[in-house]
């Protein structure tokens, strides 16, 4: 009689899709932790960028060799580490707030961790790692209402030496680089820690650690032209604070812009400053509607009128009796109002409510929404004096392609508008001005930034901040900018490079998917994958033999 012989589980080889001997959950936990917070130190205010690719590294040692469920609330413990104090700006709005946009957003990472472990039992896994990095970056930038694409790496990025890959694959390939030299210093660890030996891969990964931070100093941009275009800035400040920023009488907030641009046509006729070839004010600037309010006509009109030049005006447009429309208006001297840039990229629960019926009625707060705003349906291309500027709107500065649309519609230098009155004194200004300095980068192109409470700023091509103003206080000033037409190749390419990373990354966890399919035993037990005899890729997760 033939006995039956039960199938054996393939013992798995040493280090391969298994934590490593003392990796146990709390400790993985602590670091996913210190991975998170080492993150939030890279962003602004406190701008230590280094801390970058070190917090990405100690995040990637975390998940290393973990289960795909074990990855997801790791990564998701040190998503909410990263997020809690990168994102309290919110905090002004409320902290039930504050605390369900990081539930939300950390959700991302959770995928994240769980493709990241996947795509770690595969050849040159740190290059998987950073495209998945990428994808959930983008994935964060579309969905839910439209997307929130705040605190991705590049933004941490502003003055760094990843800085020049913004030039050739714009924000996504800053990310790409940052994650991948964190991945590349996990995997160095990894196999020194195991092994104190020099090999290939150790080597590899300690040069590729080194060279793909140096090499953003060599990403070619466009030099000058030749010529500039003067700019005044103003910065009129508010009476308020928090979400009642526009105190309690009309206009006074576009009174203070007003008594601004008086101030500067003044300091202009008495020689102080140099005559600007146009004006810009910050969005949200007139808290009444000209075209209905012969008050507020008559106010932007004299102030237009005593500087002399064409203004940018930041509006909220009316539009019949529930909608509105968040403009930047172009008001001439002498015809008045004219053309006009309507914002695309909307705020949730600031410009607009998702789900309008039920979250107004669950909520007094989404009430202060007041009118919904109706989003714009063209690039902020406009032609202003000898200049066409490219208007941006405050929240827009974070979506890629809002931005390179005004670009290729000829903006040059670039205007952000914006209104951060709500979120004076947080980290949300130096967050925002951050991302100015990538996409003068990026594009090649000057970039100012108006707002009503600060900070205000003039960021030159190269990424510098030339000028910039201090929070809650009254200010204005006249910069001369370059005026560059030349495209960088993150420009060109658009979209191009984050979606190349984006599909390596999918097919990276595809072949991951597959193989662990693959070498499933009969009892259902995962067994990682056998190591091939002369192992000489980056980073599989077997041994060298």
């Amino acid at each position: 009689m033939a006995t039956e012989v039960k199938p054996q589980a393939m013992p798995a080889p040493s280090g391969a899709g298994r934590p490593a001997p003392g990796a146990r959950p709390a400790v993985r936990a602590a670091a996913s932790v210190a991975g998170g917070l080492l993150l939030f130190l890279a962003f602004p205010p406190i701008d230590l960028w280094f801390c970058a690719p070190i917090g990405v590294a100690l995040l990637t040692l975390a998940l290393y060799g973990t289960r795909p469920r074990r990855a997801a609330w790791l990564a998701y413990a040190g998503a909410v580490a990263f997020l809690l104090p990168t994102l309290s700006w919110v905090r002004p709005i409320g902290d039930d707030t504050w605390l369900a946009l990081v539930a939300i957003e950390s959700v991302f990472w959770a995928v994240l961790g769980v493709a990241a472990t996947l795509v770690m039992r595969v050849r040159l896994w740190p290059l998987w790692v950073a495209c998945l990095w990428v994808t959930q970056e983008w994935a964060r930038g579309v969905v839910p209402f439209g997307g929130f694409p705040w605190a991705r790496l590049a933004f941490s990025q502003g003055d760094s030496p990843y800085t020049g890959y913004a030039a050739l694959g714009g924000a996504p390939l800053v990310t790409f680089t940052v994650v991948l030299s964190g991945t590349l210093l996990s995997l160095l660890l990894i196999r020194l820690v195991r092994s104190i030996r020099w090999t290939r891969v150790v080597a590899g990964a300690l040069l590729g650690a080194i060279a793909v931070p140096l090499l953003g100093f060599a990403v070619p941009r466009p030099g000058d032209e030749g010529r500039t275009v003067k700019i005044g800035v103003i910065q009129g400040n508010v009476p308020g604070r928090g979400m009642y920023f526009l105190g309690d009488e009309p206009a006074v907030v576009l009174q203070n812009h007003a008594n601004e641009t008086h101030r500067l046509a003044e300091a202009v006729r008495a020689g102080k400053l140099p005559k600007p070839d146009i004006v810009v004010w910050p969005e949200n600037s007139s808290d009444i509607d000209p075209y209905r309010s012969e008050l507020a006509r008559g106010i932007i009109d004299s102030a237009v009128k005593d500087v002399g030049v064409p203004v940018l005006t930041g509006i909220v447009a009316l539009i019949g009796d529930e909608n509105r429309a968040t403009r930047s208006l172009i008001w001439d001297p002498v015809t008045g109002p004219g053309a006009y840039y309507d914002k695309r990229n909307l705020v949730p629960f600031g410009e607009f409510t998702p789900f309008k019926e039920i979250i107004l009625a669950l909520s007094e707060r989404a009430n202060l929404v007041g009118r919904q705003s109706i989003p714009g349906d063209g690039p902020g291309a406009l032609r202003m004096g000898p200049v066409t500027i490219g208007a941006i709107g405050c929240y827009e500065v974070a979506f890629d392609g809002t931005v390179r649309d005004a670009v290729v519609a000829g903006g040059s230098p670039l205007v952000v508008q914006t209104n951060n009155a709500s979120y004076a004194l947080t980290n949300l200004p130096p967050q925002q001005l951050a991302m100015s300095k990538l996409r003068a980068v990026e594009h090649n192109r000057s970039v100012i930034t108006t707002a009503t409470t600060g900070i205000s700023a003039y960021v030159d091509p190269d990424g510098t901040v030339e000028w910039q103003t201090r929070e809650l206080e009254p200010a204005m000033n006249v910069v001369t900018v370059p005026v560059r037409t030349r495209d960088t190749l993150a420009t060109e390419l658009g979209a191009v490079p984050e979606w190349m990373l984006i599909l390596m990354g999918a097919g990276a966890t595809a072949v991951a998917v597959i193989s662990r399919k693959r070498t499933r035993n009969v009892s259902g037990v995962d067994v990682p994958p056998v190591p091939p005899v002369r192992p000489e890729g980056i980073g599989d997760a077997s041994e060298e033999r």
